[in-house]
């Protein structure tokens, strides 16, 4: 009897032991609750992208976590709500945590099926196993409990509610409601039916189970279930639920509202907060993305033929700096080369660098009725020998600044580089942002005047954003709202009447009329200031405008570097600019470009530049204070001036000088041609009259003749040769030596 009772004592003493050893081991694996109740997403995750109004752009679901759709409980209807808590925990706001009854009740549904068909978690406990997950088992369940009752000390039942609502885990690793709703019907939540809110709380109980897409009506029995015990407790009425009974349900996949995956990807790869897992909130207009897209679509369909494969336009807000549409042709998975983001790489820009080299001519002393030489042109690129062109291969003798910028004429533009130097040309489009720019300026030589150098859209479309803001180069933002995101500053790159003059010229269709007409393409409804673009054997097409409320930059060609069947900036980009600015303007209020009141009107002289008289041709100039002309024009007109004008300023020093051929050239016969007839023309250029010409080879006379013989035709002769030249002046009756200049036949 003794003994017994000695091992009844020593059984007790153990078995209290090994509760207190259980419990204690059980509390050390507790995990006190957070201070905020919100999920642990990792560092490094890649944010959700939402656009101005808040429709998302990307759609991620990598942390595991609902990161992109967590929304307050207030904006959780009322039905979801009292469904989710009907279906898994209805006596939510009457526990502290662990709902003792709903587990006795099934603890015997378990045990009278023999298998585990219910485990009456409540909502704080699924929480608690959300946050500090282990594998499940009598031992988690217990600590879960416990952490579920600190959970419920420390948090009110509408944040829990809230956690659970925004986390809940579903099929297609969504989790939340909000989330689910996008998954199974590509709606947001106010926008679902009650039978398909229900749905929803269903699903709850087993996400794979359920998952609508594997069989629609695998949850409608569960679902008539729920609406009758809602019923029951008043939470829905009689005509909700007949509405409920009666109501079927079709699923439909999400999608995304807009293509921005370029974009998306350029502000996911921005220098953000890692800690901060919110979505980002953009510039980006859906609506307007869409609209470009169309149009961008289509111009590049409509050019397939011409070898057109792709394009891009970029859309910034004239008076924010902001982007509001971002389009790459086709979008990411347009051809191989759908994931190369034509906004972001360089190409060579063509004309539309020309803006920014007149307007570093206006910085240093310049005005808009400077007289610039517009004649054949041809310099030495070292051995070889390099003829400049305008467009239409045709030459307008001497014009003026505006004429040069507005018809983008290409040897006005080489002859005001060679005045001001590359090296301060490329200084000034450093400071316009051209980062894509990284040579010498040898390297591009003046062939930069013409857009030799490549730089992205981007780059190119902010430096018109700078001329249309009056000379302010202000950073192009991305991101809404937070200004700790947002760039802020800014940079004087022009002066204001500087660039007032720039866009004066630009969105004039009378200062662009010899090559583009006045009445073409490029004049648009509302006064809009365009330039357009074309690289060397057409690899690029551009055209860049903007008004008072947009600056648009548009890009034609293909990612391949593959030339384009003569499609120019004029030809294929300009329609799609023109298009684009009538459907975003349409409706909306459009001011003029700013032009300072502070400028001088004068009637001035198309051919020299000063004030005109009743003889010359004229038009209208704009000048800043302090750099009008003074003086009365004194050409006869009565003869030709192209190249006499005494106003040119680009020319030698000298009254005149060989300008064919240049020192070292180097020449070639053709062996398919007959040596008779292959000849090389001899050219001079003055700046005052000639009354003789001499043409010399290796000291001997080949050619004389009057003033007028400045071009001689000379027959190749095979070898070294000394070129030189004698000419007399028709006013004074000097006689000037021109030469030697030494080059080699082959």
């Amino acid at each position: 009897m003794v003994l017994t009772k000695s091992y009844s004592r020593l059984f007790f003493a153990v078995a209290i032991a090994a509760v207190i050893t259980a419990a204690s081991s059980i509390y050390t694996e507790i995990i006190p609750p957070p201070t905020l109740l919100q999920p642990p997403v990792p560092d490094g995750i890649k944010r959700q992208v939402l656009d101005r109004f808040g429709e998302p752009l990307t759609i991620t679901y990598a942390s595991g976590w609902n990161t992109t759709r967590e929304l307050p409980l207030h904006s959780i209807p009322r039905l979801l709500q009292d469904a989710c808590i009907e279906a898994e925990d209805k006596r939510f706001y009457e526990h502290n945590g662990v709902d003792w009854l709903a587990r006795f009740s099934a603890a015997c549904q378990n045990v009278k099926a023999a298998h585990v068909v219910r485990g009456a978690s409540t909502i704080s406990e699924q929480v608690a196993s959300m946050l500090h997950p282990r594998p499940r088992s009598i031992r988690t369940r217990i600590i879960e409990g416990l952490e579920a009752a600190a959970f419920e000390k420390r948090f009110g039942k509408s944040e829990i509610l809230e956690f659970y609502l925004n986390q809940a885990p579903f099929a297609g690793n969504r989790r939340g409601v909000s989330q689910a709703a996008r998954y199974f019907w590509n709606r947001d939540l106010d926008t679902l039916s009650n039978r398909e809110q229900l749905a929803l709380a269903v699903m709850l109980r087993a996400p794979e189970r359920f998952n609508l897409f594997r069989n629609s009506t695998v949850a409608d029995s569960r679902i008539d279930r729920l609406a009758n015990r809602l019923l029951q407790t008043g939470k829905i009425t009689q005509e909700q639920f007949q509405e409920i009974s009666t109501d079927s349900i079709a699923v439909g996949k999400e999608r995304l509202p807009v293509r921005a995956e370029h974009f998306s990807r350029y502000v996911q790869n921005l220098t953000l907060p890692s800690s901060d897992y919110r979505p980002i909130h953009t510039t980006l207009d859906s609506s307007m993305q869409r609209k470009v897209q169309e149009i961008i679509d289509t111009r590049v369909s409509d050019l397939k033929a011409h070898n057109v494969t792709d394009g891009a336009a970029l859309v910034l807000d004239t008076r924010s700096g902001e982007v509001l549409a971002w389009v790459n042709a086709g979008g990411f998975n347009h051809g191989s080369g759908g994931q190369i983001d034509a906004i972001l790489t360089p190409r060579q820009p063509g004309s539309t660098l020309k803006p920014l080299l007149y307007g570093l001519a206006l910085t240093s002393g310049w005005t808009a009725a400077s007289i610039i030489e517009d004649s054949p042109l041809s310099e030495a690129v070292g051995a070889g020998l390099h003829a400049y062109n305008n467009y239409s291969r045709v030459h307008y003798g001497p014009v003026t600044l505006r004429t040069a910028l507005g018809n983008s004429l290409n040897i006005p533009a080489i002859r005001t580089i060679q005045k001001f130097g590359k090296e301060s040309f490329i200084e000034l489009l450093h400071a316009a942002g051209f980062s894509s720019l990284t040579k010498n300026p040898d390297f591009y030589g003046e062939g930069l005047a013409l857009g030799n150098g490549e730089v992205t859209l981007l780059e190119l479309t902010r430096a018109y954003l700078a001329l249309a803001r009056r000379g302010i180069l202000t950073p192009v933002n991305v991101i809404k709202g937070d200004s700790k995101l947002k760039d802020t500053q800014t940079t004087k790159l022009f002066e204001p009447e500087i660039a007032d003059i720039i866009s004066d010229i630009l969105s004039d269709p009378q200062a662009r009329r010899f090559e583009f007409g006045s009445d073409g393409l490029l004049n648009f409804p509302n006064q809009t200031a365009i330039k357009t673009g074309t690289s060397s054997d057409y690899r690029d097409a551009w055209a860049i405008g903007y008004s008072d409320n947009f600056t648009i930059g548009v890009w034609l060609g293909n990612l391949d570097y593959s030339s384009m069947s003569s499609i120019s900036g004029a030809r294929g980009p300009a329609l799609a600019l023109r298009s684009i600015f009538s459907e975003l303007e349409r409706g909306r209020d459009q001011n003029r470009l700013y032009l300072s009141p502070e400028l001088l009107k004068r009637p001035i002289c198309l051919k020299s530049g000063k004030l005109a008289t009743q003889r010359c041709p004229s038009e209208t100039e704009v000048f800043i204070s302090g750099t009008a002309p003074v003086d009365t024009c004194a050409l006869s007109h009565d003869e030709d001036t192209s190249i006499t004008s005494e106003n040119v300023l680009i020319r030698k020093q000298t009254p005149a000088w060989i300008e064919l051929p240049t020192p070292g050239l180097n020449l070639a016969m053709d062996p398919r041609v007959p040596d008779y007839l292959e000849a090389f023309a001899f050219e001079l250029k003055t700046t005052s009259p000639l009354s003789e010409v001499h043409w010399f080879v290796d000291g001997a006379s080949v050619f004389q003749g009057d003033g007028n013989n400045l071009r001689y035709l000379w027959p190749l002769k095979q070898g070294r040769h000394l070129i030189s030249a004698r000419v007399v002046l028709a006013v004074t009756r000097e006689t000037l030596e021109l030469g030697e200049v030494a080059i080699w036949v082959k």
